[in-house]
């Protein structure tokens, strides 16, 4: 019998053997798929499937594509994450054939499937519904077609051009992969400029696969990139620098990272694939790094570096006996480690507190207290498109200046809510008085988190409410003491008219800085917006004292009693400076 087994493996190409372990590793990745819960940003992508369009808040449309179609197949988890299960094997054996050796052998074959399966973020993006599954697919398939580019095979631009395409359409971190890319490879290009021509035929190609995601983004003020380019902005801090080098030394595999520096200053490329993939660790983690100077950077965002970090390491370590026997070791001890980890993300015998763990029972307890009503979570996109997706029940992501904007924003939820009784998540530290606190509610749920909410009877939302400042052309500076005058004009497009009263509805005064820190101040009131008009209120606004000499965002807001504040228009700029006879504070 062994003989037998071991005629038919001799008997077998290494391109069968890798199609052959990768197949192992999918099935893997398919039971773990479907018995592992939810992670909060795979219930998210399950509501952009719900509406399906050509694009979404923060992101293009391939991800909630692959979920829909995961989901007409399978129930439950498996069905959202189903074709990102199917995307990394068929990435890997692409991956494989591109930068296969002509002379590959068994030895090479299970080399190279040891070194992707010790990559730990390959083992945890190899069954979870997030964007970079297909991005690592086509980044894969780019590889390959630019390979074929570069080697001018006939019309190679048309399959570039489509990978290009799809690229753009899974993420926008794809934008790199050409970029680096491009980087690698200048001195090509100048030396054969005719693939300059065949590179703008590719793009063009690219362009007209992407147009309808770009018009979803005209109709939608360019609200993604917005959002990526300046939204995710934060401010300085050493621990986003050192979280983000620490994690690329988990996710990468630490028991690696001395043979690539290795492999660094031993392997010299020598194709336009091969100076792409020893350019993509280094440009990848840089520029994330660089990122890190500005806001916390997730490990995954480098992902890609993983294919210029595992040609390196193959390709030093086949013609090093000593490094390869070290690669196979470390790459088992790390297996080793990830079955603990997989294990325990199905069973969680440790009993952790985490994300994946006791959605149904947890989610279930804010159902029950709801008895039908909708909830209306805080701001907190992720979970309340969790709380929909495990409970089946109607919710709400309700926008708060504190936090990040989401896909909630174009969902219309809020409205089929009108006049009927409601569930509100609320910060605890607001109901602090004793009348307040009675109305005060406390879940404490299965996941160790606790949801605090109050009841709402008759709920009318504010949240499309536009008021546009007139009269209010706020200065460069603005000084403490200084009285500002303007009028501000108010729209509802609500079919009944708001009340502000100064205790059910609030007219507010925000004034933002750094990251989502805002100052509320109470403004005019005793008027109504009339039910789908108009109406002009005038105000004035004392410039506090005690400000911090900084830049602010100024902006105005309608809000219920019970209701997180969100900007009602657009904001203002300015600079606060104290009193020529005052400190600041």
């Amino acid at each position: 019998m062994k003989s037998r087994i071991t005629h038919i493996y001799g008997s077998l190409t290494p391109d069968v053997l890798v199609a052959v372990w990768l197949a192992v590793w999918w099935l893997l990745n398919i039971i773990e798929a479907g018995c592992t819960e939810l992670a909060n940003d795979e219930a998210y992508y399950h509501l952009f499937a719900l509406q399906p369009a050509w694009g979404y808040f923060d992101h293009p449309p391939v991800t909630a594509i692959l979920v829909w179609l995961g989901e007409k197949l399978f129930a439950d988890e498996l069905g959202v994450r189903f074709f990102f299960t199917v995307l990394q094997p068929l990435y890997l054996y692409i991956f494989w054939r591109t930068i296969r050796p002509a002379d590959a052998t068994h030895r090479d074959a299970a080399l190279f499937t040891m070194i992707c399966a010790a990559m730990l973020v390959l083992q945890l993006y190899g069954f979870i519904a997030v964007p970079d599954g297909p991005l690592m697919f086509f980044t894969a398939l780019f590889l390959l077609t630019f390979k074929r580019f570069t080697e001018e095979r006939r019309a190679a631009w048309l399959p570039l051009g489509l990978t290009l395409g799809l690229l753009a359409l899974s993420k926008y971190h794809g934008a790199l992969v050409l970029i680096f890319a491009l980087a690698a490879n200048a001195g090509l290009f100048l030396r054969r400029p005719r693939l300059i021509g065949r590179l703008l035929l590719a793009g063009a190609v690219a362009a007209a696969v992407i147009t309808p995601h770009l018009l979803w983004q005209y109709r939608h003020d360019w609200a993604s990139f917005a959002y990526h380019l300046s939204g995710r902005n934060g401010y300085f801090e050493i621990s986003n620098i050192t979280d983000f080098l620490a994690n690329m030394l988990v996710v990468f595999s630490p028991f690696y990272v001395p043979l690539w520096v290795q492999a660094y200053r031993k392997v010299k490329p020598a194709t336009p694939v091969e100076r792409t993939l020893w350019l993509y660790p280094v440009a990848f983690i840089g520029f994330f790094l660089l990122t890190s100077l500005r806001g916390y950077v997730q490990p995954q965002w480098a992902i890609v570096a993983v294919f210029g970090l595992v040609w390196l390491l193959f390709s030093y370590a086949r013609t090093h006996v000593r490094t390869r026997r070290y690669v196979m070791r470390a790459g088992w001890f790390t297996i080793a480690l990830v079955a603990i980890v997989r294990i325990e993300m199905i069973f969680n015998p440790i009993g952790l507190k985490f994300e994946v763990f006791d959605n149904h029972t947890s989610y279930a307890r804010i159902a029950d207290e709801a008895a039908g009503r909708p909830v209306i979570f805080d701001s907190k996109y992720a979970v309340a498109a969790k709380y929909l997706y495990y409970t089946g029940r109607e919710a709400f992501s309700q926008p708060n200046v504190s936090h990040r904007t989401s896909q909630w924003q174009y969902r219309n939820d809020d409205e089929t809510f009108v006049g009927r009784d409601v569930i509100v998540e609320v910060d605890p530290a607001m109901y602090r008085s004793s009348s307040e606190a009675a109305r005060l509610h406390t879940i404490h749920m299965d996941n160790g988190k606790d949801f605090h909410y109050v009841e709402v009877n008759d709920f009318h939302p504010t949240r499309k409410v536009e008021i546009t400042p007139e009269g209010l052309d706020l200065p460069e500076t603005v000084h403490g003491g200084e009285t500002l005058h303007f009028t501000l004009h108010i729209r509802n497009p609500y079919p009944y008219p708001i009340v502000v009263d100064g205790q059910n509805y609030i007219l507010q005064m925000l004034w933002g800085w750094r990251k989502q820190q805002y100052l509320f101040f109470p403004l005019t009131q005793g008027f109504t917006l009339p039910a789908e008009g108009t109406c002009d209120v005038e105000c004035s606004f004392v410039v506090p004292d005690n400000l911090r000499e900084q830049p602010y965002a100024v902006g105005f807001a309608v809000r219920g009693r019970d209701m997180y504040t969100w900007f009602n228009g657009k904001s203002l700029r300015t600079q606060f400076k104290a009193r020529k006879d005052q400190n600041p504070q």
